[in-house]
């Protein structure tokens, strides 16, 4: 090994670690490296250079720290050489047109990295090879970054973020010039050009000398003005606004959103919602929370919660760090606080963005076989049911907002109108100006449904079981086994890919009768004339959808960054079928039956979430 540095006894971890250190000039991870070597920590060697990050649709995701299997200035400038190679083969305009780069609050002291640190040597990067690069010189929310690309049309965006993961955490999220996350075959031809470009150009380490380029611009200023603009188009009720009493209590779990929550809501002529002291001002530590998820319910709203009781308000939103996601929670008649689920949120505006529209086109109803909304595969299908009844088109796709988002751009370019969309996991896409989920738009839209609900008398809770008596009950059972065998899981699937003889699948579970199987693994949909899938299916991730005859929806797939199998359970009620308790007792006995038949807990030594 280099000068002093011993050897850790295996050749390839001593060449990994020989390059590393004459590629890295960033003081804390070179001496974080040379201390594991002098030390002997070869297993920890190992953690750090086993295994370059993956990059995916998703950009890349892990913790901060040394080596290449984790977030760092190296990684970062690697990373950035590979995607700028990659723009400049796809785009011949890439230097008059440039790229946009946000960056969340997070911090990691011990390697020397931050998102703000991690989008200037990006930017850095960039510019060395003669493109434009407008960073944002403050942290702004996830959603800014493809409000920026589709506003300015430009070619690409970068957002430098692990939005709710834990602190150590940090990522790297990529969107194209459509405004919309990546899809293949995109993610492998960055990929690719990572790995052709690990040397970093001199000029990307100079931070300095970018910062005094032309070719950097700050949009900040105009960005949020015109962000801010753009979302008026969705508020309907100013009148109703402005007189409102009602009093909402907003959180950003000490991410970013707090300034631009409060912006929208004056943009609205909403009475600006009361903050979570101790939690409205980024802080990479995320002190007064374990996890800095707001989907993790209670836990994280217990501030939100007593300063609405001292406030007398009735409701609370909360952001998670970059964002781009929103948790809702009401108090009941009984003093109990509700947090909506994500499908529920997803009835509720998916109903409001309807009735909004209805009002807006009032006699011309003939347009509404132009409108679309769109929800994940794993998300409830109440907006199916709305639109059955209402007349607009209502379609699923893929598990995730990169699927919506362009899907939403394909729709919109054939001139339809995309009026909503949404995922289970508390993501809501209320405008096409973002073709993302988007917290902040869903927050002010949000205020402005409590708010007209209000003159009516009517709570959040109240319009949700007005809207499941209107269009049928859709009750939602969601959860997961931990398994870190893929093997076990492997042979899990292909059970029920094989369950009655070659190539058959379940046609019943304990009395359940199966009616439809769709399998995004191999391609299979027995819904399909030809027995093909319409979706885009995926080899290399399990995923099986069965319907049931009593209107039930179950979906059960592997987690692509977690050792998971997921279940995803619906049943959908017709309407006037409102007797909660028996859907409530039909979807957990179908739950069972699923559990014991297809999951086999016992059998297959599956862990089940800690919490259930």
């Amino acid at each position: 090994m280099e000068n002093d540095l011993g050897s850790t006894g295996d050749p390839g971890l001593d060449r990994a670690v020989r390059q590393w250190l004459e590629f890295d000039q960033n003081a804390k991870t070179a001496a974080c490296v040379r201390e594991m070597v002098k030390n002997g920590a070869v297993d920890e060697l190992k953690k750090c250079f086993g295994a370059r990050m993956e990059f995916g649709t998703a950009g890349l995701r892990a913790a901060m720290g040394p080596g290449v299997s984790r977030m760092n200035d190296l990684t970062i400038i690697q990373t950035t050489q590979g995607f700028c190679r990659y723009l400049e083969q796809c785009f011949a305009d890439l230097k008059e047109r440039g790229v946009v780069i946000g960056f969340d609050a997070r911090e990691h002291t011990a390697s020397g990295g931050s998102s703000k640190r991690f989008a200037s040597l990006a930017a850095a990067a960039l510019i060395s090879r003669g493109v434009p690069v407008y960073l944002f010189s403050v942290f702004t929310p996830t959603p800014y970054v493809p409000f920026t690309v589709s506003h300015l049309g430009l070619c690409a965006g970068i957002m430098v973020t692990a939005s709710h993961n834990p602190k150590q955490d940090n990522g790297y999220k990529v969107y194209w010039e459509n405004g919309a996350q990546i899809i293949p075959p995109h993610d492998k031809g960055v990929a690719a050009a990572i790995e052709e470009n690990l040397e970093p150009w001199p000029e990307s380490w100079d931070i300095n000398t970018a910062s005094k380029s032309p070719l950097l611009k700050d949009p900040y200023q105009d960005i949020h003005r015109e962000y801010l603009q753009s979302i008026q188009q969705h508020c309907f009720h100013r009148e109703v606004n402005k007189c409102s009493e009602v009093k909402i209590v907003h959180t950003s779990v000490h991410g970013v959103g707090h300034v631009f929550v409060q912006a929208a809501f004056k943009a609205f002529d909403l009475r600006p919602p009361y903050a979570v002291k101790e939690q409205k001002d980024p802080d990479p530590e995320f002190p007064t929370v374990e996890y800095p998820n707001p989907e993790e319910g209670a836990g994280v709203l217990n501030l939100s919660f007593a300063l609405a009781d001292r406030e007398g308000a009735t409701v609370v939103f909360a952001n998670d760090p970059d964002a781009d996601r929103l948790a809702v929670a009401e108090k009941q008649p009984s003093g109990e606080w509700r947090v909506f689920s994500g499908n529920e949120l997803g009835a509720l505006l998916g109903w409001w963005s309807f009735q909004c529209w209805k009002q807006q086109q009032g006699e011309n109803k003939a347009s509404v076989k132009d409108v679309y909304m769109l929800a994940s595969t794993v998300s409830s299908k109440i907006l199916r049911a709305i639109g059955l009844k209402e007349g607009f088109h209502f379609e699923e796709t893929l598990t995730g907002f990169k699927w919506m988002g362009n899907r939403a751009k394909q729709l919109l370019d054939q001139g339809k109108t995309v009026l909503f969309a949404f995922e289970e996991a508390i993501g809501y896409m209320c405008s096409p100006a973002v073709l993302d989920k988007d917290g902040v738009s869903a927050a002010a839209i949000a205020g402005e449904l409590v708010s007209y609900l209000a003159t009516k008398n009517t709570s959040l809770s109240q319009q949700l079981k007005a809207v499941y008596d209107e269009y049928g009950y859709h009750i939602t059972k969601n959860s997961y086994f931990i398994c870190h065998d893929q093997n076990t899981i492997k042979q899990l699937f292909e059970r029920l890919r094989n369950y009655e003889g070659e190539k058959s699948y379940p046609k019943e579970c304990q009395g359940f009768a199966i009616t439809a199987v769709r399998d995004l693994t191999t391609g299979y949909d027995s819904n399909q004339p030809d027995n093909k899938a319409i979706l885009p299916t995926s080899k290399s991730s399990q995923m099986i959808t069965f319907t049931f005859a009593n209107g039930g929806v179950a979906t059960m797939r592997t987690s692509g960054t977690e050792p998971k199998i997921k279940y995803y359970t619906e049943l959908c009620a017709a309407p006037g079928n409102s007797d909660l308790n028996q859907l409530n007792a039909e979807l957990n006995n179908l739950v069972d039956a699923i559990v014991e038949n297809f999951f086999q807990p016992k059998k297959n030594n599956l862990t089940p979430r800690p919490d259930s």
